[in-house]
């Protein structure tokens, strides 16, 4: 007998195992939520093109320092060439002519030895284009949390609810039972149960409608986190979050990217005003060649080192660097405000906050009241003291009562995670 009850208590156990498994596996947490959600949200495969780009645009950079090959040709006819005369002629001697139509074909081969830094910072450049990428990608991104906010706490806000409408439920099926007592015994009217059974239809009612919202909600997260989520689905209440002390919200990096760009724009333009140095070889045919008396086709070469100083963007410097400082002052004006507004939502969030932090300091009490009044009412219902009227009136006060406080417990921790999502530190 002992055996057989060890038997039976070690299969209970496991069947209690069994289905917090399954409880667990039907879950979801509102970290797991983020990141389902970012991860299937379309603008995400952006991040691959950044990529790609990047590794374009670096490459095609990086080419600079190769040999640059050009292929040239010409042909023109001149209105005269140079002639060669004597003030007397000489028998037998014949000066060559040069004609006036002439041709030339040739190639040129480039090797840059020194390029004031410029294939580096454009590197640099084409980089900082992608960090910048990136972050507004980021930006966009953070935004999605805020929508999961709305949706993960508004089937918290609907499981409590269908919690608290069933307990109106069995509070109105005592008053019916208490109610049918009497009727039973002929001190109380048939109507009098019938107005408890039309509360309780009511009630009925709207367990529909929360269940209908519940079922509208889990379809528009399956949509975002591209999860197959039931109806049936656990949404595990989240614990209260630390509120973070500065804030660094996605934007603000940003502004920090985009003045590291300016910054190299501003490197740009020093290197676009150095001096540049090349090796050069170019080789041709043409008529003539390098010996302007032949007048035959002849193959030629030449080669030697470069300079190439371009002295007309020192004219535009000056404004280069303006344009920059304008720039820079936009990204500020625009970080200022960014800031402003934000703080002016901090503002109104910490008072909601506090709102409802002192709202919840009272409900436990006054719902305590509530029952206490509730339960009098259903003894002096089953004695016959008050009406069906005046029980549910006290019924429905300790509801709202209860009510009130779900609201306010997850109004609570929808304005910590708001402030959360407002400063900017992942919840992730």
């Amino acid at each position: 007998m002992i055996k057989l009850l060890k038997i039976g208590a070690l299969l209970f156990c496991l069947c209690l195992i069994c289905q917090q498994l399954q409880a667990q596996e039907n879950a979801i947490t509102i970290e797991e939520a983020y990141k389902l959600a970012r991860q299937n949200y379309p603008m995400i495969r952006q991040r691959d093109l950044i990529a790609k780009t990047l590794d374009y645009s670096v490459s095609n950079a990086a080419k600079g320092y190769l040999p640059q090959i050009s292929v040239l040709g010409q042909a023109t006819y001149q209105s005269a060439v140079t002639e060669f005369k004597l003030p007397v002629s000489l028998p037998g001697v014949e000066f060559p002519s040069i004609s006036k139509d002439q041709y030339k074909v040739y190639a040129d081969v480039s090797q840059t030895i020194y390029d004031g830094g410029l294939v580096r910072t454009q590197v640099k450049s084409h980089e900082m284009n992608a960090g910048i990428e990136g972050q507004k990608l980021e930006v966009e991104l953070y935004k999605i949390n805020e929508r999961v906010n709305q949706i993960f706490f508004g089937v918290l806000m609907i499981d409590e609810q269908i919690k608290q409408n069933q307990l109106l439920k069995n509070d109105i099926q005592l008053g019916i039972s208490k109610i049918q007592a009497l009727i039973a015994n002929g001190t109380a009217f048939k109507s009098n149960a019938n107005s408890l059974k039309a509360e309780l239809l009511k009630a009925d009612q709207r367990m529909i409608d929360l269940q209908a919202s519940r079922q509208a909600y889990v379809d528009m997260l399956a949509l975002m986190t591209n999860q197959p989520l039931s109806d049936s689905v656990i949404f595990q209440k989240p614990q209260p979050v630390t509120i973070p002390v500065e804030i660094s919200r996605p934007e603000l990096k940003l502004y920090a990217f985009q003045n590291q760009g300016l910054d190299i724009q501003d490197q740009l333009i020093n290197v676009k005003n150095r001096p540049k140095f090349n090796f050069f070889f170019q080789g041709g045919f043409g008529r003539p060649a390098l010996n302007i008396l032949s007048n035959s086709f002849d193959p030629y070469y030449l080669t030697g080192v470069r300079l190439s100083w371009s002295l007309s963007t020192f004219y535009t410097a000056k404004n280069d660097r303006g344009l920059i400082k304008n720039s820079r002052d936009g990204i500020q004006l625009q970080r200022d405000t960014f800031l402003y507004n934000t703080n002016l939502t901090l503002k109104q969030q910490n008072a909601e906050t506090t709102r409802f932090q002192q709202l919840l300091a009272t409900d436990n009490e006054i719902i305590e009241l509530r029952e206490s009044v509730k339960t009098t009412s259903a003894a002096q219902l089953e004695n016959g003291i008050i009406n069906t009227n005046d029980f549910l009136r006290e019924v429905n006060a300790e509801d709202q009562a209860r009510q009130s406080k779900i609201l306010h417990e997850i109004q609570l921790l929808v304005s910590g995670y708001n402030l959360v999502n407002t400063m900017g530190k992942a919840i992730e």
